[in-house]
């Protein structure tokens, strides 16, 4: 029995030893899972990515370095101080505070001397450094707001002189639009050269004078409404000439042109012995003046009273009377010349034709006109190449609308259209009466509250809901002052050198001059003697 109880009590103190083994093993395991947790936390922190090559290639090229993206850098605070410093440098002088501008500029080179110590060892700026620099700025920059030199006072001088550079740039433009103006308007010496000469052949030449008495041979022609008949007023010989010559060289049938000039009586000699010595390839030419018209009074023709007036001329040729107000294009002394306004009298000019090709005399044809008389202008009176791509270009930046007449009978937003190159309907203008529909107007501009100046404000009263559009092909506007595309020149069949760059002036664009130059016969003698280059 005792045996028993012995051998029981060793089986209890194996069970006891074995579950304290067993805890103790656990506990063991615990601590290992929990420092190899802490060792992987370790491991898994994030580390702070460094800068690609670029980005290091990008800060270099701006000169930032890590100090100065610092928000606590003194480099940076000095580099603001300089900025600010420098504008108050500025309006101190303009204040005439020379002495308070030099001590801003020796401060500014005080701090700009740190900077650059800083930099050419390659080593930041402490603070105990640039603390005398930056407290001695801060100082003068206290002081500069103590003289009103505040952020708001800055922002006021700053926007007085952007307006004073505004002001001067306006009037810097306005000489340069005067002198070019000037030089548009001058007569070269080679032009004055050329009518001299040609009016003493003409006098000087009885066989010259002769030759029209062969008009009775060409009469029949003037008056065949089956050819196509084209007309130019100018008195510019030689301008007038490449008209005719580039028309006739790109003519397909040149016989069947016939070309009515007519020009004013001091140039009508000269003009008569151009067109009598050469020869343009078989096109009818006829010279005429327009003092010979006697239909053209001041009675009948409202614009003749208006040039005739003296306060008229004084407005054009002195621009005293408005203020100056008036731009100096709409005071160009050539809107004086009646031959700028025949335009509105062609069928009186002409009063046998029906279809007639009006030409300024600053254009070159480059392709065959003769299509243009057979195109449909569906009962209107003036066939034009619209220009209203732009919005500068439409009715109500050429007319006043604040007066009550052009408001009430004009739409604003009208597509304006150019002179130069138009196709009149003579027989329809005649129904229309639409020259005394360009009485009526003139009429009402005696004291030019309905438009300024110029012969297109009246022609688009005139011809308002009488215009048929034309291909863009046909007039290529705009070689006298500003760039076109080499394509649409190319394609275009009239190019119009409207403004003052004309290429027979030294003003003239350069690229565009050759395709007026080359229907100048510069091997001709008179050509030669008046110095032509």
């Amino acid at each position: 029995m005792k045996r028993r109880g012995v051998d029981s009590r060793r089986q209890v103190r194996r069970r006891i030893s074995n579950a304290v083994w067993w805890t103790l093993c656990g506990i063991f395991v615990l601590i290992f899972i929990v420092i190899l947790s802490k060792e992987h936390q370790i491991e898994i922190k994030p580390t702070i990515p460094k800068r690609s090559s670029w980005q290091d290639r990008f800060m270099e090229g701006l000169n930032i370095t890590d100090e100065l993206l610092n928000p606590d850098s003194v480099t940076r605070q000095l580099s603001d101080q300089i900025s600010l410093a420098k504008a108050f440098v500025v309006i101190a002088k303009e204040s005439k505070n020379l002495q308070f501008a030099w001590e801003l500029s020796a401060q500014i080179r005080n701090s700009q001397v740190l900077l650059s110590s800083a930099a050419t060892r390659r080593t930041p700026l402490t603070t105990r450094e640039s603390e005398t620099a930056i407290r001695d700025m801060a100082l003068l920059l206290y002081q500069a707001q103590q003289l009103h030199y505040d952020s708001s006072t800055m922002i006021m001088r700053l926007k007085a002189q952007i307006q004073a550079l505004e002001e001067q740039m306006s009037s810097v433009n306005e000489k340069s639009s005067k002198y070019g103006q000037i030089a548009a308007e001058e007569v070269p010496k080679s032009l004055y050269c050329l009518g001299v000469r040609l009016t003493t052949e003409w006098y000087g030449n009885q066989n010259l004078q002769k030759k029209p008495k062969e008009r009775k041979q060409m009469e029949a022609k003037l008056k065949d409404n089956s050819l196509y008949h084209l007309c130019v007023f100018s008195d510019n010989i030689l301008a007038t000439s490449v008209v005719v010559n580039s028309t006739a060289i790109t003519s397909k049938n040149p016989n069947d042109i016939v070309f009515h000039l007519v020009t004013d009586e001091i140039n009508y000699a000269a003009m008569k012995a151009w067109f009598t010595l050469n020869n343009f390839r078989g096109v009818t030419v006829e010279v005429q003046k327009f003092e010979d018209f006697k239909w053209l009074n001041a009675s009948y023709v409202p614009v003749l009273k208006q040039l005739q007036d003296s306060e008229t001329q004084s407005y054009y040729f002195s621009g005293l009377n408005d203020g100056g107000r008036t731009p100096i294009k709409f005071r160009n002394p050539k809107y004086l010349s009646m031959l700028n306004h025949l335009r509105f009298y062609i069928p009186e000019v002409f009063p046998a034709l029906e279809k007639v090709v009006f030409l300024d005399d600053d254009v070159v044809v480059q392709k065959d006109l003769s299509a243009l008389f057979s195109i449909d202008l569906n009962g209107n009176v003036n066939g034009a190449v619209e220009t209203c791509m732009e919005t500068f270009h439409r009715y109500h930046k050429y007319l006043n609308y604040s007066h009550p007449l052009i408001r009430a009978h004009f739409d604003p937003d009208a597509c304006g259209w150019a002179f130069g190159m138009n196709v009149f309907d003579l027989v329809a203008w005649r129904k229309r009466n639409v020259t005394g529909i360009y009485h009526y107007w003139q009429e009402r501009n005696v004291d030019r509250t309905l438009w300024k100046l110029g012969t297109l404000p009246p022609g688009l009263l005139t011809f308002y809901g009488l215009t048929e559009p034309l291909d863009p092909s046909w007039h290529i506007l705009g070689l006298g002052y500003t760039n076109i595309d080499p394509e649409v020149i190319e394609k275009g069949a009239v190019l119009h050198f409207n403004g003052n760059s004309k290429p027979w002036l030294k003003i003239g664009i350069e690229r565009y001059k050759p395709l007026w130059e080359k229907y100048v016969d510069y091997t001709h003698p008179i050509i030669q003697q008046c110095n032509f280059h």
